[in-house]
């Protein structure tokens, strides 16, 4: 049809809609809506146009100007503005609130060069979005609204989706709605020129706005992660026997005769991994890693399989966990439960006393654990708790190899390059009703740091396996940093007064390891340990071995947690067929590799965005109830709007610039502001003084107010460095995108929002009739 319509105008030239539709036969009561849906898209597309006498015409490209178009992938920010990402090694473009168009984040769009890169005034180069290639949001997740402005829509949807500005409204449908739901929607029709908004149908109602943690249920839809599994994932789970036969055990390499144990947390119900520990005679340390082996109930294009393969990864969140297999496996027989019989595949290897893996076994395995440990009651054993020690007598001796083995692999890991980035984490406690009570930092102690030293061990060995075979293979790599980003942190960090060794496009991780060693203890010294992490590239899915740059491993997989990652999942099923030796199933590997990467990939980031909204979400609700109060703080960054503030339990909150009580300069150079008249400054990671004054749950959102106090600092910043001025006297305006950052979380909404003046007190007057 729309060739048709193209074909059309192509030789018409110009045509009403009325005589498009009679040519083209399409004026019945069906047939004329369609028509309408095909001159829309080929409109937003840019090829046909409304003339001012309403007739339609083929669009003409001037030819005047040739412009620069790109494809890339829109990222909105809720302020309006946002950017476009071309190609992983290649800048972001800046897009103006004024050159968006009708695009909605994740949409993949084409957009021409407006202005190119400024690489000596630091400058991104500027873009506007001419065309929709394809859209991203195909649902959303809000509360219903009823309304009556539009009569032929029930009503609307708010969600919690800050960076969907528009409306979306909701046909009328044969259900009935109250305003009390949150539902699930499918998008019908996007935004265009002729209708400013959204036009949706119901696709689920996923409860009422008082329902017992809806607010995070919302959150998890939103993002399309499902709690319940469909039917026929939940037949295949029930078809799995409770526990392993005879048959099962053929051909498996019998460890039940070994000292296993499990150590998790208190709370754990998937319980996928175990270890043993020997000490030989050559003074080597034998460990054996099980893990619990998931694809032998997990077959390969089954229901089960790809329903785990949509979900990629298990999603934490607070009080809850979307599990990426249903619990009979995870919790049932897939889980490494005491005294019962168990499959597993076994990394078992022989480790020297300087940490060098001499030989190694990868095997289908059976086991029976003897204890199902929790990382507190080892922490108390290793600390020489006497109850605990008599209690779990058979493996005390063996807990102290694990320290000792433990203590040899992380000495060997920071010999090597590894970097540690291990930042503060918060853990909300909430109560029945879902109500944060509490925000404590999460304890990491010995026994938690040797188990994840035993997994490294054992993903590292694994990898290596199969890179050494040269066979298809799934690894988890993490690239060495950009030096654009790597520059940005080494200039900063040169300001504490402790150089790098190296250069931003050649850095060895000892030389970062020795700079973090030197600033330990310093203040400002996790901030540093954070936009460290901040510089460094996403760790991801290949097939293509790249190395880990963060732990200086020149091999890595993840191989131990296949009931919760699906990479993991595969790994065994490739470690079982290639034990097999089947030539053909390395073949299919190879070509199905690369997808599962970068679909696992994907799935993993959104995992990430759903934790990391919920929790910004439950740290909000929780302050709700401190308003007003006086809190120490540490300054953990600094940007033209203003400062960001930490707590001692990681809550994080905004002081907006606009409410500090002068003028204040900002020096992108040393990431600080300096006050005009007092000559105070505020720079990252500073002790400081303040009142929180919002907190809103909806937008996770948290502001705070500067107070003076003993921790102020004062730098009488001299003439010649303060920001250059014009010769009226005025300061430069900001660029495009330092304005745009300035509106960042609705900040540049607040003084109408409030009916307040810019400048509240005289001094602040006095400034503004001086600018």
């Amino acid at each position: 049809m729309k060739e048709r319509i193209l074909d059309y105008l192509k030789k018409e030239g110009k045509s009403s809609v009325n005589d498009l539709a009679a040519a083209l036969e399409m004026t019945g009561s069906k047939a004329f809506p369609k028509l309408i849906k095909d001159i829309s898209h080929l409109e937003s597309q840019g090829l046909i146009r409304f003339d001012d006498s309403g007739k339609l015409s083929l669009r003409t490209k001037k030819k005047a100007k040739k412009e620069v178009t790109v494809t890339g992938t829109f990222r909105a920010n809720k302020a309006g503005f946002g950017f476009l990402a071309v190609e992983d090694d290649e800048d972001d473009l800046f897009i103006g609130r004024g050159d968006v168009g009708y695009a909605v984040d994740g949409d993949i769009v084409e957009a021409v060069i407006k202005k190119p890169a400024n690489r000596l005034k630091g400058t991104a180069a500027e873009a506007r979005v001419v065309g929709i290639v394809e859209r991203s949001l195909k649902t959303v997740v809000g509360k219903f609204i009823l309304d009556d402005e539009r009569p032929k829509y029930a009503g609307y949807i708010t969600s919690k989706n800050q960076k969907i500005t528009q409306k979306i409204y909701i046909k009328k449908e044969p259900i009935v709605l109250d305003g009390t739901e949150i539902i699930k929607v499918a998008i019908d029709k996007y935004p265009t020129k002729h209708h400013d908004y959204f036009v949706a149908s119901v696709r689920d109602i996923i409860g009422h706005k008082d329902d017992v943690g809806i607010d995070v249920l919302e959150v998890l839809e939103s993002m399309d992660i499902v709690s319940e599994f469909p039917e026929e994932v939940l037949k295949e789970a029930d078809a799995v026997p409770d526990r392993p036969s005879d048959k099962d055990l053929i051909g498996r390499v019998d460890l039940r005769g070994e000292t296993t144990f499990t150590i998790d947390g208190a709370d754990a119900k998937d319980l996928d991994d175990a270890v043993h520990i020997k000490k030989l005679d050559n003074g080597n340390f034998e460990l054996g890693v099980h893990i619990a082996d998931v694809s032998y109930y997990v077959k390969e294009g089954s229901a089960l399989d790809r329903e785990a393969l949509s979900r990629g990864t298990s999603v934490y969140v607070t009080d809850r966990v979307v599990p990426m297999l249903p619990e009979r496996l995870s919790n049932g027989i897939c889980s490494l439960n005491p005294n019962v019989e168990r499959l597993t595949q076994s990394c078992l290897m022989e480790i020297t006393p300087k940490g060098k893996v001499v030989s190694h076994q990868i095997c289908q395995s059976v086991i029976k654990t003897t204890f199902r440990m929790t990382y507190s009651d080892v922490n108390k054993i290793i600390a020489g708790d006497k109850e605990l020690i008599e209690t779990y007598q058979p493996i005390v001796e063996s807990i102290h190899y694990m320290v000792a083995l433990h203590k040899i692999l992380e000495g060997m890991r920071t010999f090597r390059g590894a970097l540690n980035f291990d930042t503060q984490e918060a853990k909300i406690i909430v109560d029945k009703k879902g109500f944060p009570v509490d925000i404590v930092l999460r304890e990491r102690g010995l026994a938690e740091r040797m188990i994840e030293s035993f997994m490294l061990i054992a993903n590292e060995t694994v990898a290596e396996h199969f890179a050494r075979l040269n066979l298809p293979f799934i690894y988890r790599i993490h690239e060495e940093p950009k030096a654009e980003k790597l520059q940005k942190f080494m200039d900063y960090a040169s300001l504490f007064g402790v150089s790098i060794k190296g250069t931003a496009n050649k850095i060895s991780q000892s030389a970062l390891q020795d700079f973090m060693k030197k600033v330990e203890g310093k203040t400002g010294s996790d901030v540093l340990s954070m936009m460290l992490l901040r510089s460094m590239q996403q760790a991801r899915y290949s097939e293509h071995n790249h190395g880990h740059y963060g732990l200086a491993a020149e091999f890595y997989t993840h191989f131990t947690s296949p009931i919760r990652r699906y990479p993991d999942l595969l790994v065994h099923r490739m470690i079982r067929e290639y034990t097999l030796g089947d030539k053909e199933k390395a073949e299919s590997f190879a070509a199905k590799i690369p997808e599962i990467a970068s679909q696992t990939s994907t799935l993993e980031r959104r995992a990430i965005d759903a934790e990391r909204v919920v929790e910004a979400m439950k740290k909000a609700e929780y302050m709700e109830e401190h308003v007003g109060e006086e809190f120490d703080a540490v300054v953990a960054s600094v940007v033209k709007f203003g400062l960001f503030v930490e707590l001692p339990n990681t809550i994080e909150g905004l002081i907006h610039i606009t409410t500090l009580p002068e003028f204040y300069h900002y020096n992108e150079r040393t990431m600080s502001l300096h006050g005009e008249k007092s000559g105070k400054v505020f720079k990252v990671g500073q002790q400081i003084r303040v009142k929180l004054t919002r907190a809103d749950k909806e937008t996770g959102d948290i502001d705070f107010e500067y107070l003076p106090s003993d921790f102020d600092v004062v730098e009488k910043v001299p003439k010649d460095k303060k920001d250059k001025k014009d010769r009226k006297g005025r300061k430069p305006r900001q660029s495009k995108e330092a304005h745009a950052s300035s509106r960042k979380k609705g900040q540049g909404d607040k003084r109408g929002k409030n009916k307040k003046p810019f400048y509240k007190d005289a001094a602040r007057k006095k400034q503004k009739r001086k600018r």
